[in-house]
């Protein structure tokens, strides 16, 4: 696994774009325009910010020792995930899966309808 495959991953999602809104180092995933995961393409290893629901944050945190509360995020609702071999590339797929619907379920209903359209 490497930042290109996770890349490619997120730009196969609905309504996805990316950006660097930051600066030239943090490359950010969007649906409609809202954050689902941020990453830094200068780090050596993969780590990646997603947006998480607050429990399930903490469960994900006491499993494992590389899912850290978000840095420089609110740490309720955003974890660090770095990807090593802790868990699986499927599990890993999976916390990125849920990061998206997170947003998409915090989405304006007009904004849903507009990414069920695309």
């Amino acid at each position: 696994m490497n930042l290109e495959d996770i890349r490619c991953y997120c730009l196969k999602k609905k309504g996805v774009t990316e950006d660097f809104p930051f600066d030239e180092e943090t490359l950010v995933f969007k649906v409609m325009g809202k954050m689902f995961l941020l990453t830094n393409i200068n780090d050596v290893e993969i780590s990646v910010n997603l947006k998480c629901d607050p429990e399930l944050a903490v469960e994900l945190r006491e499993k494992y020792e590389s899912v850290q509360p978000g840095y420089h995020m609110n740490k309720k609702m955003w974890n660090t995930v770095t990807y090593c071999n802790e868990f699986s590339e499927k599990e890993f797929y999976s916390m990125i899966d849920h990061s998206y619907d997170e947003v998409v379920k915090g989405l304006t209903k007009k904004m849903q309808l507009e990414l069920a359209a695309l």
